[in-house]
């Protein structure tokens, strides 16, 4: 059986990015990355209402600035900004009070979110909503939000059965190997009475064309035969042969 690869790693210096963004020398750099270990952590545990996808941190010197991509960026805020204002203080304790920066970037469309999706399927599984319902419905929702193509798969004891077995649905195209195919991709997991469903979600946009792939218009090249040095043209020669 073919594996599937990671669609955003996959794609990472292409159409996606990292999701930490800062450079280290070897002395700094496991420092530096256990320390987004714990910003993340932190930061989702902190507001697991708040339908945060992805957590971006970039640095600079001694400055940290994180970026959260939410649906609801109200929980984060707070009344007054009272609640980032604390979740601000509460990351500089966490590593080592250096200055750190929140950004608050709200997602317009939360049913073309991969990560938004398979949390809220998870979520659902969790009240023991049927699973090929929750599948179906979400996907149905990406599909009417503008989503090119969808596939969902669960894998685990479905409905409480004895032997773990995996399904899945798919609606449109989901081109996995095309890499300017802006496909988002999403994981969580459902925490039954049964054991842990895992939820995997892809989702396909579109594709993405860079710049340097805008090909110009094709000119036609006139193509002109250069003659030997000392050589008539012919009807000088014809002419030369008749005298």
């Amino acid at each position: 059986m073919g594996q599937k690869v990671h669609p955003v790693s996959f794609r990472i210096g292409y159409t996606k990015t990292w999701s930490s963004l800062w450079y280290a020398d070897k002395k700094n750099f496991g420092k530096y990355l256990h320390e987004d270990l714990q910003i993340r952590k932190h930061v989702l545990k902190s507001f697991q209402q708040a339908a945060i996808s992805k957590v971006e941190i970039e640095r600079a010197s001694e400055k940290v600035r994180v970026n959260l991509h939410t649906a609801r960026p109200g929980v984060i805020i707070g009344r007054k900004g009272a609640d980032i204002d604390r979740l601000r203080e509460e990351l500089q304790t966490v590593i080592g009070n250096k200055e750190v920066h929140i950004n608050i970037r709200e997602i317009k469309n939360p049913a073309l979110d991969a990560q938004l999706v398979s949390e809220n399927i998870a979520l659902q599984l969790e009240k023991r909503i049927a699973f090929r319902r929750a599948m179906k419905k979400a996907i149905q929702q990406a599909m009417d939000a503008g989503g090119k193509g969808m596939k969902v798969q669960t894998k685990g004891r479905l409905a409480g059965a004895e032997i773990a077995r995996s399904e899945g649905y798919s609606e449109g195209k989901v081109p996995l190997q095309t890499l300017r195919a802006d496909i988002d991709y999403g994981f969580a997991e459902a925490l039954t009475t049964y054991g842990k469903i895992g939820v995997k979600v892809w989702i396909y946009k579109g594709e993405i064309m860079k710049k340097a792939e805008t090909r110009a218009p094709k000119k036609e090249v006139e193509i002109v035969e250069e003659k030997p040095a000392g050589e008539k043209p012919a009807e000088e020669a014809l002419h030369a042969s008749h005298a």
